[in-house]
C-alpha cells in the first residue's frame, strides 16, 4: 500500500476542498488520471494520479477540507510510476481547472536555516498566518515532515463543527472570509469621506468608466496609494500601471477581476462586461484574480452612501462608491440641486498618511466634476 498526500496545489494554499471523486475503491488508474476535482480559493483543480495501480481508500468525502500534506488517497497496489510533470491548466467547461503539480511523495520540503525542519511551502505559511513557530513542533508526517494538521494543533484555536441549522462556508465565501481575516489581522484602516458634484455630467454618461478615469487620474497625482505594502520588511512598492480590482458581486460570493493598466485601456466596457459573465459562469480565469495595486467597490448600485471598504493586503487602498443622490449646493450663489456621488476611502495607515489620502481623494473628486 501507498499514500497519495494531496500537494500544493498553487501559491502555498493550506488546503483545499474536496468537489467530486472521480474514483473509487477497487478502481484501477493509470497515471495522470483525474482522481478528485479539489475547489481551492476560486478555482475548480483536477489532481491527476501520480501513479497507475488499485486505489484502496478515499480519504475524505464531498465538501471535507482537506489540508495539504494530508492524505488524500490510499493505492492498495503501484504496477508503474513517472516522475513529477507539471500543467499549466486549462478551462474545462465553466470552470477554470488546473492540473496540479505532483510529486511522487507529494511533498515539496523546506529546510530552515540551522535547524533540521521539514516542512511544505504551504505549511510554512499556515505556520506563519497563525503565528506558529516550526521549531517547536514535533512532525508526525513522513521522515517527521510537519503537516498542516500539526501546526493547527499547535495554535490555542478550537475548530468545531457548525450547528445543525448553520451552513458552512465554502467555495468563494469560504475564501473571501479568510482574506477579510488576514485584512482585519494585518491591517491598519483608516477611512476618509467626502461627495463630488457630477451636474456637469451628460445624462447617457457611463458611471463606471468615469470613476476609473478619476482614480486614474488620482493616482497619477498621488501615487502612494497605487502602491504594495510588505508588512515583514516594512517595505512598499509604487506602481506606475493601475492595475484596478473591480469588486463584482455573485450570488457564490464576491470575485475582485484585475483590469490591468486601467488608465490607458480602451477596452475598459468591453472587459468589465466579460468580467460580469464569466463571474456568472464561473469561467473566468484565475490569473485575473490577481495582481490588483487599487481596488474599486460600487457598492452604491444596490444601497448605501458612506461604507468602510475592507483593504486586501498587498494593496494599500480601496475606493467606495456610493449610491448617487440629489442634493441641495449652492452654485453661483444660488441654492440648487446638483447630483451628488459619495465617495469612501480606506487606506493602510501603515503605509499611507492622511495628507496623501487626502490629496489623492481631492484630485479624484476635482476629476469627477469635469463634464468629459
Amino acid at each position: 500500500m501507498k499514500v497519495f498526500n494531496l500537494p500544493d496545489l498553487g501559491e502555498g494554499l493550506p488546503d483545499a476542498q474536496i468537489r467530486e471523486w472521480h474514483v473509487k475503491p477497487g478502481d484501477i488508474v493509470e497515471i495522470d488520471q483525474p482522481l478528485v476535482a479539489m475547489e481551492t480559493a476560486k478555482a475548480v483543480v483536477e489532481v491527476p494520479s501520480p501513479w497507475a495501480g488499485e486505489i484502496g481508500e478515499l480519504h475524505g468525502s464531498v465538501d471535507d477540507i482537506i489540508d495539504t500534506g494530508a492524505q488524500l488517497v490510499t493505492f492498495k497496489t503501484i504496477t508503474s510510476t513517472h516522475a513529477e510533470k507539471k500543467d499549466t491548466g486549462t478551462v474545462v467547461g465553466h470552470i477554470e481547472r488546473t492540473n496540479a503539480v505532483v510529486p511522487e511523495t507529494a511533498q515539496v520540503f523546506e529546510r530552515t536555516s540551522s535547524q533540521n525542519i521539514k516542512a511544505t511551502p504551504a505549511v510554512k505559511q499556515l505556520a506563519k498566518q497563525l503565528n506558529v513557530d516550526l521549531t517547536q513542533i514535533t512532525g508526525t508526517g513522513p521522515n517527521n515532515t510537519i503537516t498542516a494538521q500539526d501546526v493547527k494543533q499547535a495554535t490555542t484555536q478550537v475548530s468545531a463543527k457548525p450547528a445543525a441549522d448553520f451552513e458552512p462556508l465554502k467555495g468563494v465565501r469560504r475564501s473571501m472570509m479568510q482574506t477579510m481575516v488576514k485584512s482585519h489581522q494585518e491591517i491598519v484602516p483608516a477611512t476618509i469621506f467626502d461627495e463630488a458634484d457630477i451636474a456637469a455630467w451628460a445624462d447617457n454618461q457611463d458611471i463606471t468608466l468615469r470613476i476609473i478615469r478619476a482614480i486614474t487620474h488620482a493616482c497619477k497625482i498621488e501615487p502612494s496609494l497605487n502602491a504594495w505594502y510588505d508588512s515583514a520588511a516594512q517595505a512598499r512598492k509604487l506602481f506606475t500601471d493601475v492595475n484596478l480590482g473591480l469588486a463584482i458581486d455573485s450570488d457564490e460570493g464576491l470575485f475582485v477581476p484585475v483590469i490591468e493598466k486601467a488608465q490607458n485601456n480602451s477596452e475598459l466596457r468591453n472587459i468589465i462586461n466579460t468580467y460580469k459573465t464569466q463571474v456568472k459562469n464561473r469561467s473566468i480565469p484565475t490569473e485575473k484574480l490577481s495582481g490588483a495595486t487599487i481596488s474599486l467597490s460600487n457598492f452604491g448600485v444596490f444601497a448605501g452612501q458612506f461604507a468602510t471598504p475592507v483593504v486586501v493586503p498587498p494593496q494599500v487602498a480601496i475606493i467606495g462608491i456610493g449610491k448617487i443622490k440629489d442634493a441641495a449646493v449652492v452654485y453661483q450663489e444660488q441654492i440648487v440641486v446638483h447630483k451628488m456621488i459619495p465617495i469612501s476611502l480606506t487606506f493602510d495607515h501603515r503605509a499611507v498618511t492622511g495628507g496623501e489620502a487626502s490629496r489623492f481623494l481631492y484630485a479624484l473628486m476635482q476629476d469627477l466634476k469635469e463634464a468629459n
